[in-house]
């Protein structure tokens, strides 16, 4: 075949360009989605705004009370009745078969049917704490002085029983991969304050017991731009990947490389600017060059005081892993980060929350790993002029039955039907409880509150309309909270 003269190479179409013009062309289509996106600026000209720079910090629909999320997610499923929902229906009914309560009942959980045991009264004893006489279990000495601050949701409910499915549950909406979670949604819609951090931090467990099961997929952005997923920080070693500049690597040298670096990048763009993933790559490498000053400095904790220092836990040896990610988490908010998520527990059983055997020594150990520090981070919130404006939030994937798992030392199977969480902070009433579970702690029977209620409380705190956050993939419009979802205006302050 005759090769064309150089100066035909414009409109000659090689197989190659053929599919490369095509997919531009594809691509602008995709490009008139996004320029057409619902987004919460709304302004004229807001998308382009978005594409150049996906983390610029934006406003809501509305006034926000919270501008920050601080998670501190219970992972392996915290037993309501051993913790923050006093039943003292099951010192009545102990030891009796819970269908004598419920003739209705089925081992609904799916696991462990050959050891299902009789109605459990807590191992724990129960107090009144705080104005609002809150009774609490005494494995929260600190935090039981912190109740009044809090906003307790003890009617919440969720469709799976099993760890993974739940867990995406809570963080996504949906009991299943491939949706992103409520840090990417809320970066998404409000972008970070942060120039120099992050918009999403994850912080996992650091004494070696894994990952939450579903992994990273809890806090990622799915079909969202990728740069609104969730940024882990490794629990031991160094946090992030290349903090430090390589040997012999200045600071203009390497200003000139990010300098080329980018005029390349956005030589590409100007061919093929339906690439809307590029703009955050160029993104990326900016921010990566910021953090190499401003991460380590936010992770310094030796800066701070003897007494903050203490007020955490640190140096004590129970919890002082926890309480150097709760600090971590204040000076992160402090600096503009817009959600926070720090995971207690790893992968298995007795590594977690997961109380299938020996409630007492499971929820023992975990409280007392994160009882002092979650209460320090309240507090120094508070002293600090920072809790009126940061959502904290506590809790698990679900909760647990009020029947003994038998064994050598008693635990509580999985229990989706009724479980408490618990809000703080920014727009949240202090010292109030929304909805109960039954009797006896089995199913959420007064004002239930589904997940996506709940995600769509957090969202309304900080700003935005659950049902005009929306994102468009495959032909559909997302959102967070699906089809459903609506405030609890019970606790909003």
């Amino acid at each position: 075949m005759l090769r064309p003269a150089v100066a035909d190479l414009e409109t000659f179409l090689t197989r190659r360009s053929w599919f490369q013009r095509a997919g531009g062309g594809f691509g602008l289509i995709g490009l008139a989605g996004l320029l057409h996106q619902e987004h919460l600026l709304g302004a004229e000209g807001a998308a382009g705004d978005l594409a150049l720079n996906p983390m610029a910090g934006r406003p809501g629909h509305f006034p926000a009370r919270a501008r920050r999320v601080i998670w501190i997610f219970i992972n392996g499923g915290p037993s309501q009745v051993d913790t923050w929902e006093y039943k003292p229906a099951l010192e009545r009914w102990h030891g009796r078969s819970i269908r004598e309560f419920d003739p209705a009942f089925q081992n609904t959980t799916g696991f462990f049917k050959n050891q299902v045991g009789a109605l459990m009264k807590s191992p724990f004893r129960f107090t009144p704490r705080g104005e609002c006489g809150k009774m609490v279990s005494e494995i929260f000495p600190h935090l039981g002085r912190h109740v009044d601050k809090m906003a307790f949701l003890h009617s919440v409910f969720t469709e799976s029983n099993n760890h993974s499915p739940a867990l995406f549950m809570m963080n996504t909406g949906m009991p299943r991969m491939g949706f992103p979670c409520v840090g990417s949604w809320v970066t998404y819609g409000l972008g970070t304050e942060a120039e120099n951090l992050p918009g999403f931090v994850v912080m996992s467990d650091p004494k070696g017991r894994g990952l939450p099961k579903g992994h990273a997929a809890n806090w990622g952005s799915a079909f969202l731009p990728g740069v609104y997923q969730g940024t882990h920080l490794r629990p031991k070693g160094a946090p992030i990947d290349d903090l430090d500049r390589p040997r012999g690597m200045t600071d203009d040298r390497q200003r000139a490389q990010l300098a080329f670096l980018n005029q390349a990048n956005q030589l590409h763009r100007e061919h093929f600017a339906a690439e809307a993933e590029l703009a955050a790559r160029i993104q990326s490498y900016e921010l990566a060059y910021r953090m190499q000053s401003a991460a380590p400095e936010a992770i310094d904790l030796d800066s701070e005081s003897e007494a903050t220092r203490r007020l955490y836990g640190i140096g004590d040896p129970r919890c002082d892993h926890f309480a150097r990610q709760c600090l971590t988490a204040r000076r992160m908010v402090e600096r503009g980060v817009r959600f926070i998520q720090i995971y207690s527990g790893g992968m298995e059983n007795q590594l977690s929350w997961d109380g299938h055997v020996d409630i007492r020594g499971n929820h023992e150990q975990f409280a007392g790993e994160t009882d002092r520090p979650v209460a320090g981070l309240l507090a120094d919130l508070d002293q600090r002029g920072l809790l009126d404006e940061t959502l904290v939030i506590w809790g698990g994937e679900f909760g647990r039955l009020p029947v003994a798992q038998t064994g050598s030392k008693p635990g509580r199977d999985h229990n989706p039907h009724g479980f408490t969480l618990w809000l703080a902070g920014g727009g949240v009433k202090g010292g109030v409880s929304h909805g109960a579970t039954d009797e006896i702690g089995y199913a959420a029977a007064v004002d239930r509150v589904p997940i996506n209620d709940l995600h769509a409380t957090i969202l309304h705190l900080l700003g935005i309309d659950h049902q005009r956050l929306t994102y468009t993939y495959n032909g559909r419009h997302f959102r967070l909270t699906d089809v459903a979802g609506k405030v609890v205006r019970s606790i909003l302050a």
